[in-house]
């Protein structure tokens, strides 16, 4: 099939200019242990290529619980081999790069481990958070989608040696593949050529055409009409050197038939339209993680969708959700910092946009964005999240507990890479300081989540819903805890709330009253290191009503 040569989104001198400034921003660090797990990979000398992997050495070490980690400590979680390549598009002109990892065997077979007690595979990624100055966008959109019921890349932070050289915090992340505890579908084996066997399971995504075994097809419908670009859409399970031209045929006549139905008269009946032909489910969520984040590459980049077999869900399902880091406010360009307007309706109605990127949305997306229909499940969904995983209190629960876990090893890899008040391609927000950051997305989130319950209200047909009037005590984290975690929830407005922590023999060792606070919202944290290990309970308190957690402190 046909490739399409696509160019970088910023010229090339641009980019060298960047990747040379920033080459210049970094700096030793001192390092012998840490709370994080520590990953050390030692490649004998071989540098690392942008394709095709290389043989290496990796070590993780992770003492699990709360202790502590030592770069002196035998390998306890991993030793053996890797292949290794660099990965990414525009992050590879970072001077923090990311890399693409496979666990093999001496003789370079792919061999399936848990890494970080995530569930076996073969592929991994070791993510390196660097224009993200917050370290954790995409963590923390891959725990909501997870929260929302669909699965997402699974994270574990840990901290980098590189051939003896401190490479600052990266995120162990599963790749996309499909497993049972990745992307549950059917196996396609190639064999698999007729019948119900064809007909899954099949992952595909619309993306750049970067990276090795890369091949599709392009639509034979443009984006919008009278568009220079293409949509295309990629092999991605199986991959491109596995997948035969019986299942080639297959999937590219589903989703063929799929796009005829959407441009169809009937795209929209209630009975022959496409509401049986997709999981709705999943195109309502994805829709809403891709406009709560403002993602500028939702839609269009790193957009995955997937297709069991028959027998089992012949319908198109979306996701899972990939790439949020230039998202929360986090890119410079495409009104990504603005807290306003749907991100969707931007790519299709912005004419500088459509002039000038070759990368749009399939002309779908715009058909079911303007669907009653589907806007009314989009907003009912909304409002029913809005009072459990998307509540500010709840994400903002996230953010504070991946604060406190990166408390430490954010200083190092802030000496390492002293991108802290600096420009780094394509910050919105600059702050001198990684709390800053991290409060400046947090607000962000907050005015977002405002104009989202003004706008999907409208699609009800009623005013916005009331969002919870209940108290709301968060799980801490972590939990279990050795010294600090974070208390976090929620109250109705104008109520006089006191929060408590106690000990098993009902000895309090804690007492705060909150009132008069302006977002009905509190997050402390609570330092138990003179107390002894053992089961405590956190009491929130209104009048007569009350709610309760249990934590452990492990020392």
């Amino acid at each position: 099939m046909k490739k399409v040569k696509i160019h970088h989104r910023l010229p090339f001198s641009i980019l060298m200019a960047v990747f040379f400034i920033s080459s210049l921003l970094s700096a030793a660090v001192n390092f012998t242990d840490s709370n994080l797990p520590i990953v050390i990979i030692n490649t004998n000398g071989q540098a690392i290529p942008d394709a095709y992997k290389i043989q290496a050495e990796m070590q993780i070490i992770d003492n699990g619980g709360n202790q502590r980690n030592y770069l002196t400590d035998t390998p306890n979680d991993y030793d053996g081999y890797i292949g290794i390549e660099l990965r990414g598009s525009s992050s590879q002109m970072f001077p923090k790069k990311q890399f693409g990892v496979e666990t093999w065997d001496a003789d370079g077979n792919d061999i399936d481990v848990s890494l970080l007690g995530l569930p076996e595979e073969e592929d991994w990624i070791l993510h390196a958070p660097y224009s993200d100055k917050t370290l954790m966008r995409n963590a923390l959109a891959y725990h909501l989608s997870r929260k929302m019921g669909w699965y997402a890349s699974r994270t574990r932070y840990c901290e980098l040696i590189l051939n003896g050289d401190y490479h600052g915090v990266y995120i162990l992340m599963e790749k996309i593949k499909r497993d049972k505890n990745r992307v549950d579908i059917a196996k396609l084996n190639p064999d698999e050529i007729s019948g119900d066997d064809l007909t899954g399971g099949y992952i595909l995504k619309i993306d750049k055409w970067t990276g090795e075994d890369n091949d599709g097809w392009e639509s034979a419908y443009p984006p919008y009409p009278g568009a220079w670009q293409k949509t295309s859409y990629q092999y991605h399970v199986p991959k491109a050197s596995d997948i035969v031209p019986e299942q080639k045929n297959y999937i590219q006549n589903y989703i063929t038939g799929f796009e005829n139905l959407m441009r169809s008269n009937s795209w929209n009946d209630p009975e022959s339209g496409y509401y049986s032909s997709v999981n709705f489910q999943s195109f309502a969520d994805v829709f809403i993680l891709g406009e709560i984040s403002k993602n500028v590459d939702a839609f269009r980049l790193s957009a995955f969708m997937y297709k069991n077999k028959t027998s089992k869900d012949d319908r198109l399902t979306m996701g899972p959700i990939w790439d949020y880091n230039l998202a929360f406010a986090n890119a410079n360009y495409y009104k990504g910092w603005e807290t306003q307007g749907f991100q969707l309706d931007y790519f299709f109605n912005n004419a500088d946009f459509r002039a000038g990127d070759p990368f749009c949305a399939p002309f779908w997306w715009k058909s079911i964005r303007q669907d009653p229909v589907f806007l009314e499940a989009v907003a009912a969904r909304w409002f029913d999240l809005r009072q459990t995983e998307l509540h500010f209190a709840s994400i903002s629960a996230v953010i504070d507990s991946f604060a406190l876990l990166l408390d430490e090893s954010s200083q190092r890899n802030f000496q390492r890479w002293p991108v802290i008040g600096a420009y780094v391609w394509p910050n919105y927000f600059i702050g001198q300081s990684w709390a800053q950051e991290i409060d400046y997305m947090k607000g962000w989130i907050q005015l977002r989540l405002a104009w989202m319950d003004g706008e999907l209200a409208n699609y009800l047909g009623t005013s916005a819903p009331q969002l919870p009037q209940e108290m709301l005590l968060i799980q801490n984290y972590p939990n279990p805890f050795n010294g600090k975690t974070v208390i976090h929830g929620c109250f109705p407005l104008g109520e006089r709330v006191t929060v408590g922590i106690f000990a098993l023999d009902g000895t309090q060792l804690l007492k705060k009253s909150l009132q008069n606070v302006n977002t009905g919202e509190f997050s402390f944290i609570w330092n138990g290191e003179g107390h002894p290990s053992g089961l405590y309970f956190v009491k929130m308190t209104a009048g007569h009503r009350y709610k309760t957690r249990k934590i452990l402190l492990l020392k």
